[in-house]
C-alpha cells in the first residue's frame, strides 16, 4: 500500500517492538572514572600525614574527551589541607580542579605555573 497524503494506519499493521526495544535499552555510561596514575613509592603509607617539604610531588598529563588535564600527587595530607591547596591553585590559575584520592586534577596544561606556585608555598617535586 502507498501511503497517500491524508491515508490513515492501521495500528495492527504497524509493527512498533523494533522502536520500543531501543527506547527500553539504558544509556551507557561515557565518563570514564578509571586514572592512570604513575605508582607511588614502596615507602608510601596512605594514612600517613607528611608536612610540606616532605612531600616529593609527580605531575601527569592526560587527555581527556579531547581536553588536557594535568594530576598532581599524592598529597599525604588530611582533607581539609588537600581542600585549601586546591583552592589556592584554582584561583591563583583561574582553572577548574577537583581531588581525587591523593590527586588533584586540574584543567590544562599548567604543569610551569604549578611549579611555581607549590615553589614559593614550599613544596618539593621530583624530578
Amino acid at each position: 500500500m502507498i501511503f497517500e497524503m491524508g491515508a490513515k494506519l492501521d495500528g495492527d499493521n504497524h509493527d512498533t517492538s523494533k522502536y520500543d526495544e531501543k527506547a527500553k535499552k539504558p544509556k551507557a555510561n561515557k565518563k570514564n572514572n578509571k586514572i592512570n596514575k604513575p605508582t607511588a613509592p614502596s615507602t608510601f603509607n596512605k594514612n600517613e600525614i607528611l608536612p610540606k617539604n616532605q612531600h616529593q610531588l609527580v605531575f601527569t598529563y592526560e587527555k581527556r574527551k579531547g581536553k588536557p588535564v594535568t594530576l598532581v600527587g599524592r598529597f599525604s595530607l588530611s582533607d581539609a589541607d588537600k581542600k585549601e591547596v586546591l583552592k589556592l591553585l584554582k584561583k591563583k590559575l583561574a582553572c577548574g580542579g577537583a581531588i581525587r584520592d591523593e590527586w588533584i586534577e586540574l584543567q590544562g596544561d599548567v604543569k610551569e605555573k604549578i611549579i611555581t606556585i607549590l615553589q614559593s608555598d614550599g613544596w618539593k617535586f621530583r624530578n
